[in-house]
């Protein structure tokens, strides 16, 4: 390769790795404007937050958000019986939680949400298992 054809080959090495960091410039402009715009999204959704709580009436304290242990007890007790079929009232007993109706009801439809999902599979009408 003689000197001419060297500096032609610097140069369009130059010229593309210009265009590449041109190319990420923008990206970095493009997400530094999404991060403001979340994090503006984020203080008005705090600020939302406290005006509402402020609002309630003392004792009036809304229900907590469903707790993701709950969904994670139930994979759980899935996955260290993965071939066991469950009806919905043995999946409590194993558990240790309450058996009354709307506690059943909840778990039922924590159960259809999973089958959904794709993470059961209902073999039979009120029954549970791990999709295999």
């Amino acid at each position: 390769m003689n000197v001419i054809e060297l500096l032609a080959d610097l140069q369009a090495q130059h010229d593309e790795t210009a265009a590449r960091a041109s190319e990420l410039r923008d990206q970095i402009e493009q997400l530094t404007a999404a991060l403001a715009e979340t994090e503006a999204r984020l203080t008005d959704l705090a600020t939302t937050r406290k005006v509402i709580a402020e609002r309630v009436p003392p004792g009036t304290e809304p229900d907590p958000p469903e707790s993701p242990t709950a969904y994670q007890a139930i994979v759980n007790a899935f996955n260290q019986h993965p071939d066991q079929v469950f009806r919905v009232r043995e999946l409590h007993e194993l558990l240790g939680m309450p058996t009354d109706e709307p506690s059943i009801n909840v778990t039922r439809s924590r159960l259809g949400r999973l089958t959904r999902q794709g993470f059961l599979a209902q073999p039979g009408r009120g029954c549970y298992q791990k999709r295999t």
